[in-house]
């Protein structure tokens, strides 16, 4: 890096420390042991893991937060429950928060219930309990029993109210906005290149074949992105591919308050859509992002697009939580409604549009765009050979894997097992798990437990630009997601790749992997959860190069035919079209 861009750097930090202050100060606001979780998982993994370790035969707080941060929960939920063993009071509050942190709320609301009935902490704590399972207006209500000493984390629960049930706006459209045409702000939480999640590389393959197609998209992330994520010195704007990505980074403080931060979000988006003066606004999940778009689209009488890419609450389910929480009921009423009130929406599978339609959304009003792939995919695949060398997976192996976040939600423990139970039977299989994510060190131990841990390669994550290498270095791709209803309604991207690259897929039966996977075509299907037949499906493609080859062929064809962003960045402008004639 030059002088100028160390000076540049500085200087964008400088710039963007108020901002990040007040992330912090966020975090410090809801849980002192959240911020600290925040803060351990800030270190590098080498910190991290060399924490963890020192930790790990000490029970207290600090000890549990140590090794949460090093991705050894279960052992931090073990540390909590061995530290409130004849806890005192004090020691006993300070557990709730910490089991609260870890997400334990089983153990934190059976520490509660230890507390004295007149302690004087015990109010504040059970709202923070509740506000963690989701039933924040009980969260909210007891947060003000707890007066003074609650008051900051009842303010955050009355915002996150208020985020959970937009309204109309009441003032009239402002007269003589001028959009450009065939300009489109496409406005999302996240964006490369900070962020490499499927999320991020959907947005820019639709915006650079958008691009290619002779519109103007450009897009805008949340307010606060990347600063919000650890990048002090962000720029306000930074071009990828040639792709604006525009960044709200405020001088100042952001508002702690969620209601508050939105409606500066809101502020900010508009301040930049009177500059841009685009003709579509291009809203993607979730609905924070529909209302940002909704309020400034009413405001400048621009027809917006809700792209609806998954059920938030769903997802939040799938982590354990209950469906008749507030969280998981309001986030569902306003996913709902800010379907209801945009122009058109936009899902990526048709079990997908079937859920929307059966919300009461005019099934004339869904476009389905499915999950697609840059062309650099569909190139010819490079040599697998050097990158697993340098992994260390044996010749003459047959690598299974896969490129994904790791979350349970996925199934890769279920796959796990099915390789074990390949690798006693003597198979020639490898595992290749590529990515990062919270399951990850639950993984490495069974990985460890099953014995097979000679046969397992985990990368961590990897840079963007390396991905269609690790895709090719996987010679059966596999998708063993759990039977979930988030995994039932909304199909992955990352399959998508590994068929562009010739690889055939294995995957969980589920109806929207059915939508890309055709057995005995492209691929195999599982019942999903049940190892034993997740390897009976990958066995015979083991020994069968040619079958492999075959529907890796079949696979890559589909997707170059079907599936490409090109593809998609048509039917986009068809949308968009039909928006401009209305």
């Amino acid at each position: 890096m030059s002088s100028d861009s160390r000076a540049r750097a500085v200087l964008r930090a400088a710039r963007n420390a108020p901002a990040a202050a007040s992330v912090a100060w966020r975090h410090v606001g809801r849980d002192r042991d959240h911020a600290t979780l925040i803060a351990l998982r800030a270190l590098p993994a080498a910190a991290r893991g060399r924490l963890a370790d020192r930790s790990a035969d000490r029970t207290s707080a600090g000890a549990a937060l140590a090794l949460a941060a090093g991705g050894r929960r279960d052992e931090a939920v073990s540390a909590v429950r061995a530290a409130a063993v004849d806890a005192s009071p004090r020691t006993l509050r300070r557990l709730v928060s910490t089991a609260v942190a870890l997400d334990a709320t089983d153990l934190a609301d059976e520490l509660l219930r230890r507390l004295p009935a007149d302690d004087s902490g015990r109010a504040r704590l059970s709202a923070l309990v509740a506000a963690r399972i989701g039933d924040l207006t009980r969260a909210e209500r007891e947060a003000a029993d707890a007066g003074w000493r609650a008051g900051r984390l009842r303010r955050r629960i009355a915002g996150e109210l208020q985020v959970l049930a937009p309204s109309d706006p009441s003032a009239p459209p402002a007269d003589g906005y001028e959009p450009v045409a065939g300009r489109v702000l496409h406005l999302v939480t996240n964006a490369l290149p900070e962020a490499t999640a499927g999320y991020a590389t959907r947005t820019h393959g639709i915006v650079l074949a958008q691009r290619r197609l002779g519109l103007d998209a450009q897009v805008v992330t949340r307010l606060g992105f990347p600063v919000t994520k650890g990048s002090l010195a962000a720029a306000r704007l930074v071009e990828l591919d040639g792709v604006p990505y525009h960044r709200l980074l405020p001088v100042g403080w952001i508002p702690a308050r969620e209601d508050r931060a939105l409606a500066r979000d809101i502020e900010a988006t508009a301040a930049l859509v009177e500059r841009l003066r685009p003709a579509v606004l291009h809203a993607h999940s979730k609905h924070t992002n529909a209302q940002v778009a909704l309020a400034v689209g009413r405001r400048y009488g621009i027809p917006v697009v809700y792209e609806v890419r998954g059920f938030l609450e769903e997802t939040w389910r799938s982590r354990g939580h209950s469906a008749g929480t507030d969280v998981y009921r309001l986030a569902r009423e306003a996913e709902t409604y800010c379907m209801r009130q945009a122009d058109v929406v936009v899902t990526l599978a048709d079990v997908m549009r079937d859920e929307i339609v059966s919300r009461g959304i005019a099934r004339t009003s869904v476009e389905v765009v499915p999950n697609a792939v840059d062309q650099r995919f569909l190139e010819p695949a490079p040599d697998p050979a050097p990158l697993r060398h340098r992994l260390g997976i044996p010749d003459g192996q047959v690598t299974v894997g896969l490129v994904t976040t790791l979350n349970e939600y996925e199934g890769v423990d279920t796959l796990v097992d099915a390789v074990a139970l390949l690798r006693d039977k003597g198979a020639p299989v490898h595992l290749l798990v590529v990515g990062a994510g919270p399951a990850a060190a639950a993984l490495h131990a069974q990985v460890a437990e099953r014995g097979v841990t000679d046969a397992a390669t985990f990368t961590g994550r990897v840079p963007f630009s390396e991905v269609a290498a690790y895709h090719a270095a996987i010679d059966l791709f596999c998708v063993p997601r759990a039977d979930l209803p988030v995994c039932r309604l909304v199909t992955p991207l990352k399959p998508l790749e590994a068929m562009a690259t010739g690889r055939p897929v294995v995957a969980s039966d589920l109806p929207p992997l059915r939508e890309i996977v055709d057995p005995g075509h492209t691929g195999a299907l599982a019942a999903p959860g049940d190892a034993v037949a997740l390897a009976g499906a990958i066995e015979p493609l083991l020994y069968d190069s040619d079958d492999r080859f075959r529907m890796g062929a079949a696979a890559r064809h589909w997707v170059a035919e079907h599936r490409t962003w090109a593809t998609a960045a048509v039917r986009y402008r068809e949308i968009y079209d039909r928006l401009g004639d209305s």
